[in-house]
């Protein structure tokens, strides 16, 4: 099994300005990087994944650890899991929304097309939509739908015919071959890669847990308090972008209005305008974390 490296762990931790005794919510605990060295520098740690083995991974390592808090929820249940805490407000919140290559590579999930293994792909098992449900029961056109919008397929309509002629499809191993049976190969890149990507981020709802847990956060973060995102997709990236910089404008108001009537106040600051990237050192050493992007904002 593959060892999951953290991508950006020093600039995340520098991001959040982690102080002892402040409260920081890592909304994707995952293997538990970014929370090792947060509780290394005195923070009181909440860490929340809906992944059930991620969490319990993540108990072992940081095992020897006090002052935190381990909880396998969804980030979307933010405010909820606050309230439960008596958690008013945080110091700082992460988010880091890329699979672990310890989920790729789990057998029995269905992530990757490296396996035949069952088409699943849910981050908990008490979701009941799975990606063998999309692939088998959507209308050919919902489906070619799902595979543009979420994996920014421009051959989906192809290879969604192509799914629908070869149902059902049971496992990871046969989409895999039904969607290169269907557009061909060239390159290193898998033709099955936006597919894959675009099923997951379906069945686990993800830009819409992540719109909702934007907005939690935000209204959780303490005066002074920082976010910080990684994300690893165009998708992603645009909705944190655009969010971060909503609350950081001092007008709202439509391009081109002749006059600012929104009576908007910047609830954020940037830090810095642009997003953070890896150093050629970290892609050298860890290829997957070539299109992780963080940004960072402060709330005012």
């Amino acid at each position: 099994m593959t060892e999951h490296i953290t991508v950006l762990l020093k600039e995340a931790v520098k991001a959040l300005e982690v102080q002892a005794g402040g409260i920081y919510i890592d909304c994707t605990l995952g293997s538990g990087g970014h929370a090792e060295s947060i509780l290394k520098a005195g923070g009181q740690y909440i860490g929340i994944d809906a992944d059930p083995k991620a969490v319990r991974k993540a108990e072992t390592r940081l095992e020897r650890y006090g002052g935190k808090t381990l909880i396998n929820r969804n980030f979307s249940h933010l405010s909820s899991i606050c309230s439960e805490l008596e958690v008013t407000c945080a110091d700082g919140v992460l988010f880091d929304l890329g699979m672990s290559s310890v989920q790729l590579e789990a057998e029995g999930r269905g992530f990757s097309f490296q396996r035949n293994e069952p088409l699943d792909m849910r981050f908990s098992p008490t979701q009941d939509v799975t990606a063998a449900d999309i692939v088998n029961n959507y209308p050919e056109s919902d489906l070619a739908d799902v595979i543009y919008e979420y994996g920014e397929e421009r051959r989906s309509r192809v290879i969604a015919r192509r799914i629908v002629q070869n149902r059902p499809i049971r496992t990871s191993g046969h989409l895999a071959e039904v969607v290169q049976s269907a557009v061909g190969r060239k390159g290193k890149i898998h033709p099955a890669t936006k597919t894959f990507q675009a099923l997951r981020i379906a069945v686990n709802d993800e830009l819409g847990s992540l719109k909702a847990g934007l907005d939690q956060a935000i209204e959780l973060l303490c005066e002074d308090g920082r976010i910080a995102i990684i994300s690893f997709h165009s998708l992603e990236d645009r909705i944190v972008k655009e969010k971060l910089r909503r609350e950081a404008a001092a007008c709202v108001c439509p391009k081109g209005a002749p006059i600012c009537v929104c009576n908007h106040n910047p609830r954020l600051k940037l830090m810095p305008r642009k997003a953070i990237k890896p150093t050629e050192q970290e892609v050298l050493q860890n290829p997957r974390s070539r299109s992780a992007r963080m940004r960072v904002a402060q709330k005012i």
